[in-house]
């Protein structure tokens, strides 16, 4: 792998990374598969793209992140105000923001930023311009990092930790459950949004299909970090999701340096999902049948003592 290919890949790694950690609140804090992600993942990115074109880049994160919070309040308020299924709110949603999305970006398919100043461009300049991406993206990591387990230990974190963990006794303490999935919904698709406004100013474009499949990406991220770095603590697990997504980035890097057809992308992805999704039934199935082998082989023992 050379360089330039390196650095590239780990510069989507940690921009994913935000993604990852926004469908982490959803998928593992509030234990919830929210498919609104697809859509606001593109949300950010058209908002991002349409304050570049209008000169003010750096208005893009703040933006991006408002907007996602409220793609994700609509989800929730569709899921608890009128009852509808959380899988089937999600789908609602991201068809909503579809035409939404086309709005935002007037009318157009795909924007181009090309010779357009983004919060990257400003560093072009500067002595370590060659890493001015990859210390920008990590800084916002970090500091998503640092707010999410900062926000995750106050009340209301502790509050929306107990939702997903178990809604009905959350409840019967006093915790008001539509409350708390809302405000974890609206942060969680802030977050994608984000990443998919680092994204278009990143790649210099912006396209209306870009989001398809970021909810696999994201979930890939989570169960390769899961499966890697364990989550025996909030900041633990949220550092893993991080690298999960970097790893994920360098292992589709090297599939594609093995011959892999850029086509068959989603479904590597897919796969990774499926393998890590089922690693806790596989490790069950096989401490199950080692411990009936360990049965047959101590009855063998006993067979064969007693013959002799």
């Amino acid at each position: 792998m050379t360089a330039f290919m390196f650095y590239g890949t780990l510069e989507l790694g940690v921009t994913y990374a935000i993604l990852a950690l926004g469908l982490y609140i959803s998928f593992r804090v509030l234990d919830m598969p929210d498919l609104t992600v697809d859509g606001s993942f593109v949300t950010g990115a058209a908002v991002s793209a349409i304050l570049c074109l209008n000169n003010h880049p750096f208005w893009a994160l703040p933006a991006s992140f408002i907007a996602g919070c409220f793609t994700g309040t609509i989800t929730s308020l569709l899921h608890t105000k009128l009852k509808i299924q959380m899988l089937l709110a999600g789908i609602l949603s991201m068809l909503a923001l579809y035409s939404i999305n086309l709005k935002i970006m007037g009318g157009k398919p795909n924007l181009s930023l090309l010779n357009k100043d983004t919060m990257f461009t400003v560093f072009e300049n500067a002595v370590m311009k060659d890493y001015a991406k990859i210390i920008i993206i990590s800084g916002v990591v970090v500091f998503c990092l640092v707010a999410l387990f900062l926000f995750l230990n106050t009340k209301l974190g502790f509050a929306i930790r107990a939702t997903g963990n178990n809604e009905y006794m959350a409840r019967a303490q006093g915790v008001n459950t539509d409350f708390t999935k809302l405000i974890g919904l609206a942060i969680s698709n802030a977050l994608v949004a984000m990443s998919g406004a680092i994204l278009a100013q990143y790649q210099s474009f912006t396209d209306i299909g870009m989001g398809v499949g970021m909810i696999v990406i994201g979930l890939a991220s989570i169960m390769m970090g899961e499966v890697l770095f364990g989550v025996k603590s909030v900041l633990r697990m949220l550092i893993a999701v991080a690298l999960g997504s970097v790893i994920y980035r360098f292992i589709i890097a090297f599939a594609l340096q093995l011959g892999m057809p850029p086509t068959d992308l989603k479904l590597a992805s897919a796969a990774i999902v499926a393998i890590a999704l089922s690693i806790p039934t596989l490790n069950e199935n096989f401490a199950k049948l080692k411990s009936r082998l360990t049965v047959v082989n101590v009855k063998r023992r006993s067979r064969t003592d007693a013959e002799d």
